[in-house]
């Protein structure tokens, strides 16, 4: 039981009884063993109906980037909201059009490539509009994708992400991708040595197109699939950062077979790893670029995809290829120019770099006094801690699930007052911390974070033992 439940009030607990009866429980909120109610945030903080305290190390799956309550970006949704609140999207604004402008140039300084930016409303929708621009072009429905990879929950996002339990219930809109084993060092599926393995998983990719036996492509080496869909870093898969040869590597064998390289940014992309796209940190080139999330700073949420001049200009994705009501909404359109106003403004990929060192290090000098956390790792503030035995290898998610439901008592009293920690559970077998904090989080927020994280640790194990 919660400690604190003593000190519910009755329209908390009828609110819950509220929720049991009438809420769907089809989201994820029952992962938790207590139910929690927040009522505001700020920064890197949310606040329950209790006043508690509650340090945020997920910042909304890394959608809020800049901070809860950004009253800049806050400010211009207000204003958008005075003059221009509601517009079919099938007429222009400005804003719309700016923006677009913005984010095409940028990329196109990033990758060297002329393209066009196409809106939607949600990631899963923006994956399925670039398997759109795919087919389009090459024709081709089968995709390439990995294990461990999330790209959604609509039908046709699920056949990108490699869980079955996401289509156990549902079944396929279409064939799944061929899943490829990502580059995992730490339980490299290879049992190979990152030091010594010589991208032998760049290697066994190339492989398949050795022979139309291998089943991915014709005896000409003409390939049966039209992408792959990739996560620079590997985001519900565990925050996993490859090796920096991995996807020059992968690019060279793609490229010799005309297969599209479309890559996932909706998690990662925005200086989550201390770039504006997380894939510029190992020096290649997409086809196709899917944005959400923080675009926004989860704002009037809209979601985008830059495509390549080629694969979009109107001659082959003309109106009406795609289309949501919501789409290039106006009050989405105004936040998002907001906050790529913000970017471009302040230096994030030196602030992201510099305090994501610094929570590294912090990390891993805990490390060494604890063996459960067998692997820490991170681009920016992208950081993993992977839980495990005390062997530092067999994955522990009783521990991890208890040190998460630690932290979301509220009853942590490292400092004095009791506070809460906001921790976010992934990879392959849901042992991970996934940690994405503000872009803004302090040196002080992160020592914090060390300290509430490690009596969370230490209560976990206590109670796991």
């Amino acid at each position: 039981m919660n400690p604190t439940a003593a000190a519910v009030n009755p329209e908390h607990e009828n609110l819950l009884e509220l929720e049991a009866k009438y809420c769907s429980w089809g989201d994820t909120v029952h992962y938790a063993k207590e139910l929690t109610m927040f009522q505001r945030s700020e920064g890197s903080f949310l606040y329950d109906d209790k006043g508690t305290q509650y340090l945020d190390l997920q910042m909304w799956y890394s959608a809020a980037n800049f901070g809860y309550g950004n009253v800049r970006i806050n400010s211009a949704l207000k204003r958008q909201m005075d003059v221009l609140p509601q517009l079919a999207c099938q007429y222009l604004h400005k804003e719309k059009i700016i923006l677009a402008t913005k984010l095409a140039r940028k990329m196109e300084a990033i990758f060297g490539e002329k393209g066009r930016v196409h809106f939607n409303v949600g990631g899963a929708s923006a994956v399925e509009d670039a398997w759109k621009v795919v087919r389009i072009h090459t024709k081709k429905i089968p995709a390439f994708s990995f294990m461990g990879g999330y790209h959604g929950r609509t039908f046709g996002a699920t056949s990108l992400t490699s869980s079955y339990r996401y289509r156990e219930q549902y079944g396929h809109f279409s064939d799944k991708a061929n899943f490829i084993p990502y580059p995992y060092c730490f339980r490299c599926p290879y049992g190979k040595q990152r030091e010594t393995c010589g991208m032998y998983c760049v290697q066994q990719f190339e492989r398949l197109f050795e022979t139309e036996y291998y089943g991915v492509s014709n005896k000409h080496g003409v390939s049966e699939f039209g992408a792959f869909f990739i996560e620079a870093v590997q985001g519900t898969g565990g925050y996993i950062v490859p090796p920096k040869d991995y996807f020059p590597g992968l690019k060279k064998i793609l490229d010799a077979h005309k297969i599209l390289l479309v890559d996932d940014e909706i998690q990662m992309g925005f200086y989550r790893t201390g770039k504006f796209m997380a894939l510029e940190n190992f020096g290649v080139k997409p086809d196709v670029v899917v944005m959400g999330k923080a675009l926004t700073n989860g704002m009037n949420a809209i979601s985008a995809i830059w495509a390549r001049e080629e694969l979009i200009n109107p001659t082959v994705f003309p109106p009406g290829s795609t289309h949501s009501t919501f789409s290039s909404n106006t009050l989405g359109t105004a936040v998002a120019l907001e906050t790529v106003n913000l970017m471009e403004e302040e230096d994030f990929e030196t602030r992201v770099t510099q305090r994501g060192a610094y929570f590294l290090q912090r990390l891993k000098a805990l490390q060494k006094k604890y063996p459960e956390m067998g692997d820490v790792d991170g681009l920016g503030l992208a950081l993993r801690v992977e839980m495990c035995q005390k062997d530092g290898y067999t994955p522990n998610r009783a521990l991890v699930d208890a040190m998460m439901n630690i932290g979301l008592s509220g009853t942590l009293t490292t400092g004095g007052k009791s506070k809460g920690l906001i921790l976010d559970v992934g990879g392959y077998y849901k042992n991970v911390f996934t940690m994405a904090p503000s872009l803004y989080i302090s040196e002080q927020e992160v020592d914090t974070a060390i300290d509430l994280f490690e009596e969370a640790m230490q209560r976990g194990i206590a109670h796991t033992a």
